[in-house]
This record gives structure tokens, sequence and C-alpha cells, in this order.
């Protein structure tokens, strides 16, 4: 029999348990949490997004996201409970109301995000007889528009135009003829609009006059004039013309000047009130002293 030999195999090297230099260094990487979320998220995000990017540099695939878009978009806005399907104006008068709705659309129904109701409102406030509004789109598809009409306070003879004027100067309409609003006061003059709390004090202090004001009249955009009938002018200062007007009504309470031939009541000079005479009484006296001068020489 053969014997069997067995050969001896020297040891081999024991294997090295530590990772290599570059698996320790990711290894180190991964257990930072940035890295590690960088890996996770960041690179699938960029690879959809170099995808995405070489799809959308062509443009027939352009044009076709921007047409679903835009479909979306449409039957999205044109929904039943976003249209508007009737208009409701109210708060003013049969002619502002007619022009407020003429800024209105004048189709129905339509989206109301086809509605710039900011615009809508500011269009409407530019209006003269229009202080402010309120529009809205309200419950059962309504476009809902409230207005706050001007309140005219008195007439501005502005040139040859009757302009109805609210309480703040702000022009509100116009009239074609004074008899039209005998209910409101006049005033005229450059300026005037713009001292309309001054005008109105002064008709509210008229007292006893009132009846016989016919209006003011803004002179050099400093004074006002206070026009009577019989065509006597009242001259206010500029300075505390209601206390001017004050002493007038108690001169004329006192002496009845203003039933006399006086044309003109001057107050500008508060220390030395002037009254002028109108032409004919001017005449008559003085023919009066011609006549006495004539008598005298004779004498």
């Amino acid at each position: 029999m053969r014997s069997l030999i067995r050969r001896t195999v020297p040891d081999a090297a024991p294997r090295d348990p530590a990772p290599s230099r570059l698996g320790y260094r990711y290894q180190r990487l991964m257990l930072t949490p940035g890295f590690r979320s960088m890996v996770r998220t960041g690179v699938p995000i960029l690879l959809i997004m170099v995808i995405a990017g070489s799809w959308y540099a062509k443009p027939e695939n352009r044009a076709a996201l921007s047409a679903t878009i835009e479909e979306t978009r449409q039957s999205f806005q044109h929904r039943p409970q976003f249209m508007v399907q009737t208009m409701k104006v109210s708060g003013g008068d049969l002619t502002a109301m007619t022009e407020v709705a003429a800024l209105l659309p004048d189709k129905f129904p339509v989206s109301s995000f086809d509605l710039d109701l900011e615009k809508i409102r500011a269009d409407i406030e530019a209006l003269d007889p229009i202080k402010s509004a309120s529009v809205r789109v309200g419950q059962g598809g309504a476009l809902n528009v409230e207005l706050t009409p001007r309140v005219p306070v008195a007439l501005w003879r502005d040139g040859a135009t009757l302009r109805l004027i609210d309480a703040d100067g702000v022009p509100s309409g116009q009239m074609t003829a004074r008899a039209e609003r005998f209910d409101l006061p006049l005033i005229a003059g450059d300026g005037a609009e713009e001292n309309i709390d001054e005008a109105l004090n002064l008709f509210a202090g008229a007292g006893p006059l009132i009846d016989r004001v016919r209006g003011l009249v803004r002179m050099g955009e400093r004074r006002w004039d206070m026009v009577l009938d019989r065509d006597q002018r009242i001259l206010l200062p500029g300075d505390d013309p209601v206390s001017a007007l004050d002493r007038v009504i108690a001169l004329n309470d006192a002496q009845d000047m203003l039933s006399r031939d006086v044309a003109v009541v001057d107050m500008r000079n508060a220390v030395r009130p002037t009254l002028r005479m109108n032409e004919e009484a001017a005449d008559a006296l003085r023919r009066v002293n011609t006549t006495t001068m004539e008598n005298g020489a004779g004498n």
C-alpha cells in the first residue's frame, strides 16, 4: 500500500479587517447627516431635474405642457361655483346707477376670476357723483355694487358751468340752470370750491338776510363778496368774514341801512366800514348838493 503523504501548506497571512482608505472616507461621510441627506435626497432630485430638463427642452413638449396647464386653469375657473350670473347696483340715483352699469360686464355669466374687482371699484369711484363704492361677488353668483353717492351742499358757478359740489368741495355733477336746485346756495369765483366750509358758515350766519342772499363770489381767491337782491353787495374781509357779517347784520337791525339806497357795504377795513350808494341815489344827492350850493351863492 501506498502511504499517504500529507503536504504541509504554509499558513496564509491573516485578513486585515480594517477598511480601505476610500472605504473609510465613505463611511465617515455617511456618518455626516448633511452628506447622507444629499445622497438619499439630493441625488434623486438631481436626476429628476436632469430628466425633466431634457424633456422640457423640446418645443413640442413645452407647448403641450402649456396647453394642458391652460386647459386645467380654464376648467377650474369656469366651475359653476365661480361663475357670476347677474349684477345688482344699489345706493345711487338712476343717473349714477346708469353710469356705473356702463363700467360693469355686459355679458353674463362670467368667471369671477376674470373680474378685477379692485379696478372696477376704482373706476366707479372716479365718477363725479360717487364718493365710495363696495364691489364684491355675493351668494348666488351675483355681482353686488353698493354706492355711497356724494351729497351736494352747494352750486358752484365755474365760468359758464353750474356744478354740484359736496362738503369736501368735490364736484358731483352738473346743472343746466340755477332753477333746478334753488334749495342749494350758490357760490362763484376761482377757488370758491376750495373754501366751501367758510362759504357754508357764511350762509349759516346770514340770519335775517338769508332770504335776500343770492350767492357768494370768491374775489381774488382770498375773500368773499355776499351778493344780495337789489344789486347790493357786502364786501367781506379775508380774515374772519363771519364776524364782519355779524357786524353788518347788527348795523342793519339798528339802522335798517340795507333797505335804503345802499349799493355796497365795504367791511374790508374792520375799523372803518364804508357805505356806497347806488348810482341813482348818488346822482340825486349830487343834484341836491348842487342846488344847495347855488342857492347859497345867490344869497
